[in-house]
């Protein structure tokens, strides 16, 4: 906080209250918890940029919080573009664990980042399928419920095009969804494939997996890993028999990952790699394996 910041300043609690809710839009708007968090510290760095006669000039903060957030990631999703073109293989959201911690080092309850449906990793990567814009009407009015007025307001475009650009958004959702499995098949389904997996029995990885699988891993040009994804059952079920990490000392963990069951393969306790999965029905549809070491912070131990 800056030396300028009053810490009596009235109203202080409710601003920085405020910082749960501008993570959690910040993740799902860009993906990132990293860059989640830079955006929340720039946006309560122009915030007390502000004199106090400033501030106190704001009708309700929150709102004002959440507009400047989201225009700073809605810039970010727009330069994100180039960005990606020089990212090395496929990228993927940032994974999260269960009751993630929005900012490293802290055990803030207020923090964390709530994990629902619109975090899930088939979510998050249809969202990145999607146009800055589509994106950021979408989960504000959507996700957050702010209404197409005050969208309009941060997007740059009529509360008419806010509501096309939402509709929009939810067809590629609608497109992209499948029928769920239950809750309890999804861990059976990822249990499964982690015994099938730690003995190499590419035959009970074929049977869990659906046709159209596709396996897709992030190693950001910083670790190995597979640089375009991998379709269909019989190359998805030999790709991971070949990587036998048990043998060479890795533990092959159950965890939740985006609110769904997940795994992480841990080296001396370090989280290596972690996989999230996509489910249809009784058959896993998609593996996203993050292996990038700069999107698995929240994991290490």
């Amino acid at each position: 906080m800056d030396e300028g910041t009053d810490v009596s300043e009235p109203g202080l609690s409710a601003i920085m209250s405020e910082r749960r809710q501008l993570i959690s839009l910040a993740y799902r708007l860009l993906g990132s918890l990293a860059d989640a968090e830079d955006v929340v510290q720039e946006t309560y760095a122009r915030w007390y940029a502000m004199t106090v006669p400033q501030r106190d000039a704001i009708d309700n903060p929150a709102a004002w919080l959440t507009k400047v957030a989201s225009r700073i990631c809605l810039d970010l999703l727009r330069s994100a573009r180039s960005r990606r073109e020089r990212y090395v293989g496929e990228w993927i959201p940032e994974p999260l664990p269960e009751d993630s911690e929005a900012t490293s080092g802290t055990a803030d309850p207020a923090d964390r980042v709530t994990l629902d449906e619109s975090v899930n990793m088939a979510f998050l990567v249809v969202l990145d399928s999607m146009t800055p814009a589509e994106r950021v009407a979408f989960i504000l009015h959507d996700v957050f419920r702010y209404p197409f007025p005050e969208v309009a307001e941060i997007v740059g475009r009529t509360p008419a095009a806010c509501r096309q650009l939402a509709s929009s958004a939810r067809r590629r959702i609608r497109d992209a969804q499948a029928p769920t499995a239950p809750s309890a098949r999804k861990t059976e389904l990822v249990r499964a494939f982690k015994a099938a997996w730690e003995t190499s029995d590419i035959q009970a990885i074929i049977s869990l997996l659906d046709p159209d699988i596709v396996a897709t891993a992030d190693g950001g040009g910083i670790v190995t890993a597979t640089l375009e994804p991998i379709h269909g059952t019989a190359e998805v079920a030999a790709s991971f028999g070949r990587l036998n990490v048990v043998l060479h000392g890795r533990d092959i963990v159950e965890r939740t990952v985006n609110g769904q069951p997940g795994l992480v393969i841990e080296f001396e306790g370090k989280a290596e790699t972690v996989v999230a999965f996509g489910f249809s029905g009784d058959k896993i549809t998609n593996i996203w394996a993050v292996r990038n070491p700069e999107k698995l912070h929240p994991w290490t131990n």
